[in-house]
């Protein structure tokens, strides 16, 4: 990865990063020998990072194993925890699907205030910037000034937007987007829709009409249907994830707003525990700050470059 997309990935981990090598180093602290009491602290460091118990009673069984074989020692904890996670996420991104005919169609779904309008005008900055002519479509027609906000994003990005008046149908949106790419010669749509709540039934139906509707309007759409989560709300990710893919069939996942948590973990909770690939990572509040997700480049970003360099690490 780019030294200027890594450090990108870095500064916006950096809360994160400092809680848990702040964790690890207060674990460590005091031990020369990766003894039981060392090995619960690192457990509960690692919980308190949203890493999910599966995740990290592996993490530890396998720090355990290291130690036992008198292969690991305390000093060698962190940069062993950050090869565990790069290898942990092995796998956990891939490039977004593209329809063998344009447009390609992108559906972002997902709660209240996750982050999906800024994901869209961020998505259509990306691709515009992989040279890809981009249209987005206002299809979050329920919330006030949901349309006018995607607008001033839309501008700032460069992109022109499909929208309709508020209140209106949003299926109607993205049917009249996805034939406006078509007239227009665009290569992607990107749909903003509005947040709902993942146990409200009939909000659930009416983004299931909505795939539908896009599959109408342009065969095999949508490419994609991407999972909007915020990386700050631990563990209630992982039953947004659930809940919206037995319903709508999400294909990967948009993890944001990992700059304002000081936990991070959660990266490793949903790839482990749902196996839905993570596509997309929001490091930051700007256009540019919306990145391709890289395993290697995150456990990096959350454990030091090589495990150290971080106050409190003693290098081993």
């Amino acid at each position: 990865m780019a030294d200027g997309v890594w450090g990108r990935m870095r500064a916006g981990l950096a809360r994160a990063r400092q809680g848990l090598l702040g964790r690890i180093a207060a674990a460590v602290s005091g031990h020369r020998t990766v003894s039981a009491g060392l090995l619960e602290e690192l457990e509960g460091a690692l919980l308190a990072a949203d890493v999910g118990m599966p995740e990290t009673m592996r993490l530890v069984g396998r720090l355990r194993e290291l130690a036992a074989a008198g292969e690991l020692f305390a000093e060698g904890v962190a940069a062993t925890l950050r090869a565990e996670v790069a290898r942990s996420l092995e796998g956990s991104s891939r490039p977004m699907r593209r329809a063998e005919t344009p447009p390609s169609v992108v559906l972002l779904v997902g709660v209240n205030g996750s982050g999906k309008t800024t994901t869209a005008a961020k998505l259509a900055h990306a691709l515009r910037g992989e040279g890809q002519r981009v249209l987005l479509g206002a299809a979050d027609t329920f919330r006030a000034a949901a349309a006018e906000q995607l607008g001033i994003w839309a501008e700032r990005a460069g992109v022109d937007m499909v929208r309709h008046a508020a209140g209106s149908d949003p299926s109607a949106v993205i049917y009249d987007a996805v034939a406006a790419a078509r007239a227009r010669g665009v290569d992607t749509v990107v749909c903003d829709t509005a947040g709902r709540l993942h146990n409200k039934a009939n909000l659930m139906a009416e983004l299931r009409k909505m795939v539908r509707v896009a599959g109408n309007a342009c065969p095999g759409a949508p490419h994609e249907v991407l999972l909007v989560l915020d990386g700050s709300t631990g563990q209630n990710a992982l039953v947004q994830a659930k809940v919206f893919t037995e319903a709508v069939g999400v294909t990967g996942l948009v993890l944001t707003k990992l700059d304002t948590s000081a936990r991070g973990g959660i990266v490793l909770a949903v790839w482990r525990e749902l196996g839905l690939p993570i596509l997309w990572a929001g490091v930051g509040e700007g256009l540019e700050d919306l990145r391709p997700f890289d395993p290697e480049a995150f456990a990096s970003a959350l454990l030091g470059a090589d495990g150290a360099g971080e106050p409190g690490y003693a290098e081993g």
